[in-house]
């Protein structure tokens, strides 16, 4: 992939050739060793380490294009050129990805199976060495936590689809919610700045598998599933599943039973919790998929669906906003509890964990659900559950 990278240096040589522009552009070369340093977190490697290697590429780079701006000087020049911008520069992005990828999953090669494999046109020796050098000098962090205070950021993967917990209203690019409130308060006792990552619930675990947040807050359902493959924190909220209809047709919908039929309209956010629950638990009534959870209960509203099944937090909070829209019973089907998603990795699970255990017990995740207009928690007492 380093050669591969390497080779299409002649397309930049000669792009820039034509257009008569200098090889070192320290501006974007700036640009390249930053974006390395954030794809690095992606796979835990240090940020110092990603870019060494990213810069010595960059020396390699220039050093190719220099010798073929060399050989043009002395005979005819480049007869075409490939569009630089549309072209080249994303195949450039898109291996120096797969390289950081490459290198999580196996060790480097030895010096001589480089040399064998890294063989471009204009790269001299010590060039060569140098990159790799760097390659074998690509460093780990010993654990997520020491990442993070070391980026200075916290990657916060949010899906901004579930009000209370996390928002973000078309067009914006701000996320709200009691999860991205909380997201800034831990970042804040890191010390670091949070940056929101948007995920899907079809996609979070992939997304967590594939380091692209450091954290899933958005109102994430305690799962074994989800333990199996990522840690989850203590949990910060007990509720469960319970059915939201418009009221005028609630009554019909009092029971599980009653919402199990044929002809019933059950609508349903896909990739989460309330779709494997209605795939569980309803095999009579239609299910419907609604992909965006921030319009699904317009769908109730205007009858296009005649139930809903989800959290009890957000049916209180859709009932509060909608007068249109009831609770169908007290009691909810499920017990569950909301808790924050990490990579299996102890030390972080830790921190999260003592973290989170103070601000319940200073009030603070109690504060901040109540300034989203909902009951605060009590993660300590479970509801009364109707489980089926």
């Amino acid at each position: 992939m380093i050669d591969a990278r390497l080779e299409l240096m002649d397309e930049v040589a000669a792009s820039k050739w034509h257009a008569d522009l200098p090889i070192e552009d320290l501006e974007r070369e700036a640009l390249v060793l930053d974006r390395a340093a954030a794809d690095a977190l992606r796979y835990g490697f240090t940020r110092d380490s990603s870019r060494r290697l990213f810069a010595a590429q960059i020396e390699a780079a220039k050093a190719i294009q220099r010798h073929w701006f060399g050989v043009w000087a002395a005979g005819p020049g480049p007869r075409t050129t490939a569009d630089l911008d549309a072209t080249v520069r994303p195949q450039l992005l898109r291996l120096g990805e797969a390289i950081l990828a490459a290198a999580a999953r196996q060790a480097a090669p030895s010096a001589e199976a480089f040399a064998a494999a890294v063989d471009v046109e204009g790269l001299g020796p010590a060039n060569r060495d140098a990159l790799f050098q760097a390659l074998q000098g690509l460093e780990r962090y010993p654990h997520r936590l020491a990442q993070i205070l070391d980026s200075r950021v916290l990657r916060v993967g949010t899906t901004g689809d579930y009000a209370p917990f996390s928002h973000r209203e078309d067009g914006s690019a701000d996320f709200v919610g009691i999860d991205i409130d909380l997201a800034r308060t831990l970042a804040a006792a890191l010390g670091v700045e949070a940056l929101f990552v948007a995920t899907a619930w079809p996609t979070l675990m992939a997304d967590l598998d594939a380091g692209r947040f450091d954290i899933g807050m958005s109102g994430i359902s305690r799962t074994l599933a989800r333990q199996r493959d990522g840690f989850l924190s203590q949990p910060y909220h007990v509720g469960g599943k319970t059915p939201i209809a418009r009221c005028d047709a609630a009554a019909g919908f009092a029971s599980l039973g009653a919402i199990d039929r044929p002809g019933v309209r059950v609508v349903v956010n896909p990739g989460g919790t309330n779709e494997r629950f209605v795939d569980a638990n309803l095999g009579h009534a239609q299910k419907l998929l609604h992909p965006d959870n921030r319009s699904i209960f317009a769908v109730l509203i205007e009858g296009g669906a005649d139930v809903m099944i989800t959290d009890r937090i957000e049916v209180e909070l859709q009932t509060s906003r909608h007068p249109e829209l009831c609770a169908t019973m007290a009691g909810n089907l499920t017990y569950q509890e909301k808790g924050y998603l990490m990579p299996q990795d102890p030390v972080w699970q830790a921190f999260v964990d003592t973290w989170l255990s103070l601000a319940v017990a200073d009030g603070t995740v109690a504060r901040t659900f109540q300034a989203h207009g909902v009951a605060p928690p009590n993660p300590t007492r479970p509801e009364e559950s109707n489980s089926p």
